[in-house]
């Protein structure tokens, strides 16, 4: 299999993907291990480009994946909002690449190395 296994069950790796990467949409930039950072480089980029594509059905897709909450309390404006109205349009002249992924440095408490995934 292609990805790590996190010392996880599919499900809860699977569920932990779908976190971070809405967290990656709604905040921009999350910190966390560089292996999952990593693995989170693909997840980001596949939502990123469904969301350049616009169309109905990937948005249900995108919508089916990403945990929907409220990203701006003003507007009232959705996760999945953000990335088709704000995010993917920023990216229309881009074919992929659209995370960075920075090594930050090593955590305290168990020396994992730690990196931050954010949208270039």
């Amino acid at each position: 299999m292609w990805n790590r296994k996190f010392g996880r069950t599919a499900d809860h790796r699977k569920a932990m993907l779908r976190n971070m990467a809405t967290s990656v949409i709604l905040y921009g930039k999350v910190e966390t291990t560089e292996a999952k950072a990593k693995d989170m480089r693909t997840v980001v980029d596949e939502l990123i480009t469904l969301g350049k594509k616009g169309d109905l059905a990937a948005r249900r897709q995108a919508a089916a994946f990403i945990r929907d909450g409220v990203a701006d309390e003003k507007t009232q404006q959705t996760v999945l909002q953000k990335l088709f109205d704000e995010i993917a349009p920023k990216y229309a002249d881009r074919n992929g690449g659209y995370t960075r992924v920075v090594k930050t440095g090593i955590r305290r408490g168990d020396a994992a190395p730690m990196a931050y995934i954010e949208l270039v």
